[in-house]
């Protein structure tokens, strides 16, 4: 059985996500995702929207993901892939190089990540809107809802 393991913070899970644990399981039967602990993720500087707790939960609902572990420190990945008899250590690109120390353990691959996606990008993104732009999103969503309501014959 070949076991592959990742790590990473899996905020604002979105297809990004998916792809790269998709394939991160093709190249192994056993795919174990070490997620950053919020305590570690505040170490580094990183705030998660959503807690540790959350960000598990969804990522043990993905079908490419068997495991999920708790990331607290930066070195505790060499400690894992011998706990865990990890084959392939994988992660995005841009920490192509970071990791390679790990090479004479396992394994050790970069994936090309997901072009124009990222959590960074999404909460970037998010950022701009102020209350003005919530109340016109607010304003469109109630328009909207008149007209689908209309069409469905509904009277308000």
């Amino acid at each position: 059985m070949k076991t592959v393991l990742t790590y990473g913070t899996f905020d604002l899970f979105h297809r990004g996500h998916v792809r790269i644990l998709k394939r991160l399981s093709q190249l192994g039967d056993k795919l174990i995702v070490g997620l950053s602990t919020d305590e570690f993720n505040a170490g580094k500087g990183k705030r998660s929207l959503f807690s540790y707790e959350e960000r598990k939960e969804i990522l043990e609902s993905c079908r490419y993901v068997d495991k999920v572990i708790p990331e607290s420190d930066w070195a505790q990945k060499k400690l894992d892939v011998v706990k865990y008899n990890v084959d392939i250590f994988g992660m995005g690109s841009d920490w192509a190089g970071k990791f390679d120390e790990l090479k004479d353990l396992c394994e050790v691959v970069y994936l090309d990540r997901t072009e124009d996606i990222s959590t960074t990008d999404i909460k970037q993104s998010l950022s701009i809107l102020d209350t003005k732009h919530l109340e016109e999103i607010h304003s469109s969503l109630d328009t909207a809802m008149i007209v689908v309501n209309y069409l469905r014959g509904a009277t308000k």
